[in-house]
């Protein structure tokens, strides 16, 4: 045979070997594939998940067999992985009979939900309001993302049509009735949560956003038995568990609203969700209220480690950073009610220089008349009054404090009065003052009266 012949035998066989690998590939693989979702439904997901990287492994193009791995992987509860070969698939697939687009767009879209993908999770259900327009939930879902991206303008689009496509979809009654109460439409709002409630007395999340409106009405018995209700939507558990203790702080029951915030910090177990921070901060202002300063600052320092700039908590922490150095102050804002009015008289008699008239202990702290000692032959003298209050409030003094002080100066005829506050006083309150018998004794003044007691004393 000729050199010639041997060439074009030789070519010609590895065209048919080329050939016949070719139509096996095309006829066998597809029949591989098929085969993966009857593994998957018959409860072989190990199976379907080393026949689906094998196709892979010979063919990583194959999207197909990416997204029956990723169906795979969510039978197995590994998520993290089936969410992998799901943007695969999104970002390269071609849709078609064998990869049906509206059932890759449902598990898709709440995949991303679940990883608090929103802006990619939108995007798909924008789709799917297209691809399946009569499906409510579809709406509802779109409408619920736009909410929490505070564009409630298009989110009220999306559910009234998820109501119009379902009038007894009690979920999106509740979301507009939620959009309503942020406008402070209360009527609206009240009408759409009744109807959600009505529709669906199990979906508990709707108790919350009824607790919400009777919070703000203050009815709290109301407020607190609706947050009760909703506790038991574990979706919603741990924000319906804070704003209850926020119930409790209204009505000054720190003890109870603190047993609250503490339930809200306990349920994340990791420390990441953004209302744990909001939990931490309430249960400080309660430590705080109770006068368990260290406790307070434990959870600010909690919150700071996380968010620097969360609300007022860096000012907080330098308010209080001396008070392990000062026992005095520390003594003060700390100790029991008796152990204050205690170190109030020994302030105003040691330090002040008064012989103490009358002292009474407040809800804010403690009052005291008393006269000057150091004035000669006091005791046979008309008495000149003056007023000493002691302030141990978390908060700045403010300027209806001042005014009501000034009252009652003129009903007890004190001719003169020294407020101490170991909070500051607001401008309006200082501006108040100016001018009349009334002096603001900051911190750093407070500090030393009470060191001079306490030397005096020794």
């Amino acid at each position: 045979m000729s050199p010639f012949a041997i060439v074009a035998v030789c070519v010609l066989a590895i065209f048919i070997i080329g050939l016949l690998v070719f139509i096996i590939k095309t006829t066998m693989t597809p029949k591989k594939v098929e085969s993966i979702p009857k593994l998957i439904k018959q409860g072989k997901t190990q199976n379907a998940i080393k026949l689906a990287k094998q196709i892979l492994a010979k063919d990583p193009k194959n999207f197909i067999a990416h997204y029956y791995l990723g169906k795979a992987y969510l039978k197995e509860n590994k998520s993290e992985l089936a969410i992998i070969e799901y943007k695969l698939v999104n970002e390269n697939a071609l849709f078609g009979p064998q990869l049906d687009e509206l059932s890759f767009r449902q598990e898709y879209a709440q995949l991303l939900m679940k990883y608090n993908q929103l802006q990619e999770a939108l995007k798909n259900y924008l789709l799917l309001t297209k691809l399946d327009p009569k499906n409510p939930e579809n709406f509802y879902n779109a409408g619920y993302l736009y909410e929490q991206a505070n564009r409630y303008d298009l989110a009220m689009g999306f559910m009234q049509k998820t109501v119009m496509l379902n009038t007894r979809h009690a979920k999106a009654h509740a979301e507009i009735g939620l959009m309503h109460y942020r406008t402070k439409n209360f009527g609206e709002a009240k009408k759409e949560i009744d109807i959600a409630i009505k529709l669906s007395p199990e979906t508990y999340s709707s108790y919350y956003y009824l607790g919400k409106i009777e919070k703000d009405a203050k009815d709290l018995a109301a407020a607190i038995k609706s947050f009760e209700k909703a506790q038991r939507d574990p979706e919603i558990k741990q924000k319906a568990i804070i704003e209850h203790g926020s119930c409790f702080m209204l009505a000054n029951r720190f003890d109870n609203a603190a047993m609250d915030f503490q339930r809200a910090i306990e349920l994340d177990k990791e420390n990441l969700k953004g209302e744990t921070l909001y939990a931490r901060y309430f249960l400080a202002t309660c430590y705080e209220k109770s006068r368990q300063i260290e406790k307070a600052i434990e959870q600010w320092e909690q919150i700071y480690k996380r968010n620097k700039a969360f609300r007022d908590v860096s000012a907080k922490l330098s308010e209080y950073k001396d008070l392990q150095a000062n026992d005095y102050l520390k003594d003060y804002l700390t100790c029991s009610n008796d152990e204050f009015v205690i170190i109030c008289k020994n302030a105003v008699e040691k330090s002040l220089k008064h012989q103490v008239v009358t002292c009474d202990l407040k809800k804010w702290g403690c009052q005291i008349t008393g006269v000057d000692k150091s004035t000669e032959g006091w005791r046979n003298m008309r008495k000149q009054v003056t007023m000493f209050r002691f302030f141990r409030e978390p908060d700045p003094v403010e300027d209806d404090v001042v005014r009501e002080t000034q009252d009652t100066m003129k009903a007890q005829n004190c001719q003169k009065c020294y407020l101490f506050s170991s909070s500051g006083y607001s401008n309006t309150a200082k501006h108040f003052a100016e001018g009349r018998p009334i002096e603001l004794i900051d911190k750093i003044k407070l500090e030393s009266v009470l060191s001079k007691a306490d030397s005096s004393e020794a």
